[in-house]
């Protein structure tokens, strides 16, 4: 593998990057993710991610009611040993899972696994879509004044355009990822937590059918969303849509009303730039199958992987989804999103696509 500069202007020589390892990688943190802390010398197949501070504790019984064991962290990992669904529910979303120590709500867990890929041996020309496949990444970004420094934590099943590949502060294979929003907005992750999606994956559903034969309707009574060919139902999900209060963009409460997708991106940064820490703010790098169907005030269906709550309003007004549920919508609604991907250009399919009726 050549030894690439992450900005592409310069080489680093063996001793500078030797000189580099051993002064920055102190100051790193953690390049590998922590493995769950209980009885269990290795994860067991599913892990669960805590995606939230302190609002999802560990109770001694599986209802709320029950006495909390302890407070759980964000990103905090825990061993699910089984699910189970107990009649106290909530009906809403009646799924827990048993953990160490008790039993936790599923609400802010998100299931996650741990898959390691071959790292490429080059990317394609026109970039490379992927997918993060353990349950967090930390992301670095690289500059010659500062070397290496914390960027983002890029979590399970998000989805990032890969453009280059870079010896990382270990030594190893790191794919350099740029973001949507902007060319220069660059930052690196090991190769070998990120899966390629081959062009197959996302190739449209039943694209032959004119544009009037398919239509989505939301009922946010229902939380619920169905996917129409003509008259017949061809499928149906739980959703999360916009909490209470005023209509977007004035508020939070996804608008009720006839609208139709505008433009579809698989991988999306949503929220701001840098996270500013206010109680408010947010920053979501890597939003996968974002479908927009309000584009000026960026309203969208998209997968999510900051709360399991399905069934409840969750958003700060797009319709949010399970991951394979928003990949889904996103392969099957027009303008249709063709593949294989020839430049940066294509990130982003505009059109006046599929109709959506919210009510």
């Amino acid at each position: 593998m050549a030894n690439i500069l992450p900005n592409g202007k310069q080489s680093i020589s063996r001793r500078d990057f030797i000189k580099l390892s051993l002064l920055g990688l102190s100051g790193l943190g953690f390049i590998k993710f922590p493995l769950p802390q209980d009885a269990y010398e290795v994860p067991t197949n599913v892990i669960g991610r805590v995606t939230v501070d302190r609002v999802a504790p560990i109770f001694e019984e599986s209802r709320f009611n029950s006495s909390i064991i302890r407070y759980t962290q964000k990103d905090e990992l825990l061993n699910i040993y089984y699910e189970l669904t107990p009649i106290e529910g909530p009906v809403y979303n009646p799924h827990w899972y048993r953990v160490w120590g008790g039993y936790i709500h599923s609400a802010y867990v998100q299931r996650t696994y741990i898959r390691f890929n071959d790292p490429l041996d080059k990317i394609p020309q026109n970039n490379q879509l992927a997918e993060v496949t353990v349950p967090f990444t930390q992301a670095f970004r690289y500059s010659n004044q500062d070397g290496w420094t914390k960027a983002y934590r890029l979590y399970y099943l998000t989805t990032h355009w890969i453009t280059n590949i870079a010896e990382g502060p270990d030594g190893q294979a790191w794919y350099e990822l740029t973001s949507e929003v902007d060319k220069y907005l660059k930052y690196y992750v090991p190769a070998h937590h990120l899966r390629p999606i081959p062009d197959e994956e996302i190739s449209p559903i039943s694209p032959e059918l004119p544009y009037a034969a398919k239509h989505i309707e939301v009922s946010l009574s229902k939380q619920y969303l169905t996917a129409y060919e003509e008259d017949n139902i061809v499928y149906g999900t739980k959703i999360s849509s916009g909490l209470p209060g005023r209509e977007v963009p004035d508020g939070t409460q996804t608008p009720k009303g006839r609208f139709h997708i505008t433009s579809k991106m698989p991988s999306k940064h949503m929220g701001t730039i840098e996270a500013s820490g206010a109680p408010e703010g947010y920053t979501l790098p890597g939003v996968p199958w974002t479908s927009f169907f309000i584009f000026e005030s960026g309203v969208a269906f998209h997968g999510t992987f900051w709360h399991d709550n399905f069934g409840m309003p969750m958003s700060h007004g797009c319709i949010n989804m399970r991951t394979e549920d928003a990949k889904w919508l996103f392969r099957w609604v027009s303008p249709i999103y063709k593949t294989p991907i020839k430049s940066s250009e294509d990130w982003d399919v505009r059109g006046y696509g599929t109709q959506v009726i919210i009510h």
